[in-house]
């Protein structure tokens, strides 16, 4: 089976969410017409990864620029369900395109922030979200944690697709869950990809014997807007704050579409999923190289809320 994929590598339009859904919309269009039946978004894409949380005054108690730019972080964030996700769906409808992509989500019970990859079929459906496990040092003043009810793949076009944020690819639990769950195209969503993080993608693709997709943005300090809280913070730092560095890795782990960095574009590739099967015959390793005679791991799917409602009283 032939599977043509796509990898957005492109700049949101910062702290805007409603014009960063609108380019995202015009990227699954353009993924359409090349044929791509599936796209990969990087990771906190809407409306951007908040770089600022390990840059510098952010972490600092009670400051003023700080506590507004969450509050701005939070406003342009995006619930699930929303006018937002159907718009998205649309679009995914329209180019008959299923897509994965990275968003801050706004929960709508209690507002706080979740980093969250939102999957959506081709004929526009809502399919689920998997919301990151453990925000990453900084991130956690930022992001709750997450929970497992939505880590498993999903069926798009006769594919298996699941995918991870960042270093939940250094998870093995969560790695194995998804290579359980007979995934063949992975969704590797990274800020960018530095050589570590490379290091990663194709390690998972070897271990999970799975296409990967590693969707990585780019940023430079102009694409902040001019009312930016922290600028100071990045005062002397490069122009090019995110580098992307987006690929397609192969079940061995070698390169379909090799890193592309420092600009904005749409890779497609054409994937042949019987790979899949064939680098299975040396390692499967939630099959035939598995020892479930051994090993005994279990996953909570529940939704980690945070309060349950009481039940309806009984008449």
């Amino acid at each position: 089976m032939k599977l043509t994929v796509a990898i957005a590598q492109a700049a949101p339009v910062v702290l805007n969410r409603a014009a960063t859904i609108d380019k995202a919309c015009g990227l699954i269009a353009e993924a359409g017409r090349r044929g791509a039946r599936l796209i990969a978004f990087p990771e906190t894409w809407v409306p951007c990864y908040p770089l600022w949380c390990d840059a510098g005054t952010f972490g600092k108690w009670d400051h003023g620029p700080s506590k507004k730019l969450h509050a701005r972080l939070v406003r342009e964030s995006v619930e699930i369900p929303s006018a937002d996700t159907e718009k998205l769906c649309a679009a995914a409808r329209q180019a008959k395109t299923a897509v994965v992509i990275g968003i801050n989500e706004r929960d709508t019970r209690s507002g706080s922030l979740y980093n969250t990859l939102l999957f959506l079929s081709a004929a526009g459906e809502l399919a689920g979200r998997h919301r990151k496990l453990v925000p990453t040092f900084g991130e956690r003043l930022v992001w709750g944690y997450g929970d497992a009810a939505g880590l498993q793949s999903y069926s798009f076009d006769g594919a298996k697709v699941g995918g991870l944020v960042c270093w939940e690819h250094w998870m093995p639990l969560a790695r194995h869950v998804l290579h359980a769950s007979a995934e063949q195209v992975h969704v590797a969503a990274w800020p960018h990809l530095r050589e570590p993080y490379l290091i990663a993608s194709r390690h998972y693709a070897f271990e999970g014997r799975a296409f990967v997709l590693a969707a990585a943005s780019v940023l430079r300090k102009s694409d902040f807007p001019a009312d930016f809280e922290l600028a100071s913070d990045f005062a002397d730092a490069p122009e090019q704050l995110l580098v992307g560095g987006s690929c397609v890795i192969a079940p061995d782990a070698s390169y379909v579409v090799e890193p592309v960095y420092e600009k904005e574009i749409l890779l497609t590739a054409e994937l042949d999923l019987d790979r899949v099967s064939e680098e299975k015959l040396s390692l499967d390793v939630a099959g035939h190289y598995a020892r479930p005679d051994l090993f005994d791991l279990r996953v909570r799917r529940e939704p980690l809320l945070p309060f349950r409602p009481a039940e309806e009283p009984r008449e």
